[in-house]
């Protein structure tokens, strides 16, 4: 009875093939364990993401700071060189000038306007109101006036009657609300600078010092990617200088025509329109919406001629902002489709409020940029994979 035999090749085990299925077994779930740290941690970095946006926002903010003064003194660099920090302290210095010279000289005019300013859009908002009730509009969104109409027709309807002095507990309340409102009003103003001085802060030590952020930034990345890290930061950094820079031109550019066009058409409070027009140019597409609505509300207290006029160079100046000024100037900026841009705004503003309105482009732009430069054809191997 002949037996059969089994060769095995040379330096092969008979037990290499369990072994092989054992390793295979360890990577498989090594894998599997470490793609479920990588969702665990992304999970984490939104959630605190969600609950610290306020903190995050006003962080970004900073930045932006002081990638906007780091692009200025780049620029003055190219007119009159010198090292770099003197040329940092010069545009700080000139930008506190400017400041303080518009406080100083314009600051009660400001104030001024702002008063009638307020009274003004409130007049109004119930104007419309009431017009639109007579119309049969339901009118609920609209019900910044019910304060005042509510006052008013309580002293018509009731006649002055002899004033009773309060009592204890009456007393006790009303100064408990007082200093309840005294103490909000103190609050949101301590908040309202400190995050001013905040943003001040961070973005004067980004300028500074601009390559020790970026190499720590760089110094985190694993070696094998940092030269494609470095050329994504660059990139970023290169946009949002340029589009920054723009963004400024554009902004004086709307306050400056919107303030002379309203003085010329005769609106009150002309010049603190022209300024919210300026800054809210700031907020694509939204932030003109938002303006072109405040000067027709203000202009309505001058009559329909001077209504239909401000709107008319709302118009112009929005044309000449979309179709002029940022095709020339941001053409190599920011390339970003509008109705994209739009759904974004829309987007966070609903989940962040006026911090994700305001910064919801810079924030596109640096995810566009991170994402051309990883579509790019010298990707490493392990991004690539």
């Amino acid at each position: 009875m002949s037996r059969s035999i089994v060769v095995f090749p040379k330096g092969l085990r008979m037990d290499s093939a369990p072994k092989a299925r054992s390793t295979e077994a360890s990577q498989l779930a090594w894998a599997i364990a470490k793609g479920g740290i990588m969702v665990a941690t992304f999970v984490a970095f939104l959630a605190l993401a969600w609950y610290s946006a306020a903190t995050l926002f006003l962080i970004f903010s900073g930045v932006l700071l002081g990638v906007f003064l780091n692009a200025v003194a780049n620029l003055l660099g190219r007119l009159m060189g010198g090292g770099y920090h003197l040329r940092l302290t010069i545009v700080c210095l000139v930008l506190a000038g400017l400041l303080s010279g518009v406080l100083f000289l314009g600051g009660s005019t400001i104030a001024q306007q702002v008063t009638v300013l307020s009274r003004t859009i409130r007049a109004q908002i119930v104007n419309v109101k009431d017009f639109l009730e007579q119309r049969g509009f339901d009118t609920g969104i609209l019900d910044l006036g019910n304060v005042a109409q509510t006052q008013s027709g309580s002293s018509e309807a009731h006649p002055p009657t002899t004033p009773k002095l309060p009592d204890a507990g009456a007393l006790a309340s009303g100064t408990g609300a007082i200093v309840n409102q005294t103490l909000k009003l103190v609050l949101g103003t301590v908040g309202a600078v400190g995050n001013f001085f905040i943003v001040l802060f961070l973005g004067l030590a980004f300028a500074a010092q601009p390559t020790v952020y970026r190499d720590g930034i760089l110094s985190i990345a694993p070696a094998r990617h940092r030269q494609k890290t470095a050329q994504i930061v660059d990139s970023i950094s290169e946009t949002l200088q340029r589009w920054l820079v723009a963004q400024l031109v554009v902004m004086l550019v709307v306050f400056v025509v919107t303030w002379i066009g309203l003085a010329i058409i005769g609106i009150p409070a002309a010049f603190i329109l022209g300024i919210q027009a300026g800054l809210l140019a700031f907020i694509p597409t939204v932030g003109a919406l938002l303006g072109g609505l405040i000067i027709v509300l203000a202009s309505l207290a001058s009559g329909w001629v001077a209504a239909a006029s401000a709107a008319g160079l709302f118009l112009g100046v929005h044309a000449l902002e979309s179709y002029i000024l940022t095709p020339i100037l941001q053409r190599h900026a920011i390339d970003i489709p509008p109705a994209t841009l739009f759904a974004m705004q829309i987007l966070l503003g609903v989940l962040f409020g006026v911090w994700g309105l305001a910064l919801a482009l810079p924030l596109m732009a640096i995810v566009k940029v991170t994402t051309a430069q990883l579509r790019t054809d010298d990707l490493p191997p392990a991004i690539t994979a």
